[in-house]
């Protein structure tokens, strides 16, 4: 699993936070999102995806063996 968040994007709504908190944080400045855990262990896989999905501003990308699985 291969995660990215792009801060341009970033609305701060804390989705991702809210949904995975060992991955995901937002910065105490602006609220943009943080990633925490760029690797993180398979049981963290299905709410990182979840995270991905939540995002309203797609600013979370989730690829899994060289495909695109959720932005």
């Amino acid at each position: 699993m291969e995660i990215r968040v792009d801060r341009d994007r970033c609305l701060g709504a804390g989705m991702c936070a809210l949904t995975a908190p060992a991955v995901f944080d937002q910065d105490e400045q602006e609220g943009l999102v943080v990633l925490l855990d760029p690797g993180p262990p398979q049981d963290q896989h299905a709410s990182v995806r979840m995270a991905a999905g939540a995002c309203p501003a797609s600013a979370v990308t989730v690829t899994e063996r060289g495909r695109p699985a959720a932005s």
